[in-house]
């Protein structure tokens, strides 16, 4: 029973940060309707973000997360304004190319500066707790609780405020919202922000567990898309729970079969949950 609650707390930490990266980039597709292949570079930016600020200046490593959500969500403005803006009514294969271009400048950008060395993020909470025989990190318990926290935060402003609701208006019909008032480039700009955001955040929370280094967002995003794709294109609860699933299954698969094998579990999922349900588990959006 030990080790079982053991791969749970695996579970729910890998979840918690697969989740956090799905949520931005189902976010940018609702108003896009392209999959944002930046989105890794933004995970890797903010981890670089948070190491700089806490390295180099010494600062707080709550202060550095809240920084680093800073840098990045205007990295992210920056990208859809100059990149992703002018493409507006062009085909979706243009954007996705875009978003590939962004992608290699960021990660070559980084690699120039810092090298391709693997880093290691210091953090506070370094502690070990135990429970009944269970060990718990508190780094890891801080994940979970920051990484679910920060998805009920973001439930609750997308279904409770007015801004919140003009996001999923524009997710739902762009241009039946626009119609009404709601402006387009201001809606776009802001989800832009909080997808960057969720990526740094997660990044922060990630990395004092993983390491720092350039190509650090190629594996979480395209598990990211596993999850958009598993839980429906464009769907917040569909992010949310398809996190969930890739978590305990890589938890419970690298504990009972092999850790060699972790990384494809995903995967194999993804194509035995779409056998069954083409469209993914859930299918209703943002709504």
């Amino acid at each position: 029973m030990e080790l079982i609650l053991q791969q749970v707390l695996n579970g729910l930490t890998l979840g918690g940060v697969y989740s956090l990266v799905a949520l931005g980039l189902t976010l940018v597709y609702g108003i896009l309707h392209v999959p944002n292949f930046a989105h890794g570079a933004f995970y890797m930016a903010g981890a670089y973000a948070a190491f700089v600020l806490m390295g180099k200046f010494g600062v707080n490593y709550w202060l550095a997360m809240a920084g680093a959500a800073v840098v990045v969500a205007l990295l992210a403005v920056i990208a859809e304004r100059l990149v992703f803006h002018p493409l507006r009514n062009s085909p979706g294969l243009h954007h996705m190319i875009a978003a590939i271009g962004i992608l290699l400048f960021l990660e070559s950008s980084a690699q120039a500066i810092w090298g391709a060395d693997f880093h290691r993020m210091q953090t506070p909470y370094n502690g070990i707790m135990n429970f009944g025989g269970l060990v718990m990190p508190v780094q890891r318990m801080l994940i979970i609780v920051a990484a679910f926290g920060l998805m009920v935060a973001l439930h609750l402003f997308l279904k409770k405020t007015t801004t919140g609701s003009t996001i999923i208006a524009m997710a739902q019909n762009r241009d039946g919202a626009a119609l009404v008032g709601i402006d387009p480039n201001r809606v776009a700009m802001l989800t832009f922000a909080i997808s960057g955001v969720l990526a740094a955040v997660a990044a922060t929370l990630y990395a004092p567990i993983n390491l720092v280094y350039p190509a650090m967002g190629h594996l979480v995003i395209t598990k990211a898309f596993v999850i958009i794709v598993l839980g429906g294109m464009g769907s917040v609860p569909g992010a949310i729970i398809g996190g969930l699933i890739i978590g305990f299954a890589e938890a419970f698969g690298a504990f009972y079969i092999s850790t060699d094998y972790k990384d494809i579990i995903a995967f194999v999922l993804l194509v035995a949950i779409l056998s069954v349900r083409p469209e993914g588990l859930f299918t209703k959006g943002v709504r």
